[in-house]
């Protein structure tokens, strides 16, 4: 029984089988169907962990209680910024969550999927990347060829601008945020997501989109229709994928320079289980 499927009460998290109350620390506190007087079972506890709320998601703790206060949280440096205009969705997908990480990692494949909103597929080299670290993840940074804006972004757009280099920057926090940060010559774009699943094959991908130029409200639709474009043109390639998921052997598969990110996440995956499997 999903216990999601239940009702808020109050404080409590109702049953929506027998209507059994859990309180936030998971004990059970009422359970409607017991004789009057009669007590509750001391088994009857269900699994609850820590919350936090920050930068706009919810985080739940899935390790050891007593740990949870001394882990801090990724932060997304945006979030407050007042110089930035910033719009928030979602995208559900049939794929696994680390499918949906790894696809937000890959440079390469711009010019192929999205060719007609970024990348260029006449100039699909993958330069070399700069990758550096923390304690959280990894970021890259390379410098593509872009297409001529199209849209109202051709309004900021200069001729003598279509030669330009763009910076852009992607990178992962563990353990299911992804980013994107794109320096266009007339502003930047910054796209932050967390690949939350659902199950093993379903993940809704809740993402944060900041832009530093047509900060006005009347461009929210322009801006949430490109980032939903985005993810509608990679729904089909990464649902495809065989195998489902990301294997766990580092040889599973075979890599180029262009992947240095994704083996970056590979590894701090890895990193991260081995405790749990010893």
């Amino acid at each position: 029984m999903y216990l999601a499927l239940g009702k808020v009460d109050g404080d409590c998290l109702v049953c929506p089988y027998h209507g059994w109350h859990f309180a936030a620390d998971g004990r059970c506190v009422k359970i409607p169907a017991n004789q009057p007087g009669a007590a509750i079972p001391k088994r009857a506890i269900a699994n609850s962990y820590p919350l936090r709320e920050r930068d706009g998601f919810v985080w739940l703790f899935w390790g050891e209680k007593a740990l949870a206060e001394s882990r801090e949280m990724p932060k997304i440096p945006q979030v407050g910024d007042e110089s930035l205009r910033s719009i928030h969705g979602d995208f559900h997908w049939n794929v696994n969550y680390e499918r949906a990480i790894d696809n937000g990692l890959d440079f390469a494949h711009a010019p192929f999927v999205h060719g007609a909103a970024f990348g260029n597929p006449e100039e699909p080299e993958v330069g070399n990347l700069e990758i550096s670290m923390d304690e959280w993840g990894a970021q890259a940074t390379v410098f593509l060829k872009p297409n001529r804006p199209k849209g109202i972004w051709q309004l900021l757009a200069r001729q003598d601008q279509a030669a330009q280099l763009v910076e852009t920057r992607t990178g992962f926090a563990l353990p299911n945020l992804t980013f994107l940060e794109v320096k266009l010559p007339f502003g930047r774009l910054i796209i932050w997501t967390a690949h939350v699943p659902v199950d093993d094959r379903t993940t809704i991908s809740k993402w944060l989109n900041f832009r530093s130029f047509f900060r006005g409200g009347w461009a929210d639709g322009d801006a949430r229709n490109r980032t939903l474009k985005i993810f509608k043109q990679d729904q089909p390639i990464v649902e495809s994928q065989n195998p489902p998921y990301l294997p766990d052997a580092m040889d599973a598969e075979v890599y180029v320079a262009a992947d240095g990110l994704q083996l970056k996440y590979r590894e701090l995956r890895n990193s991260a289980i081995a405790p749990l499997r010893t």
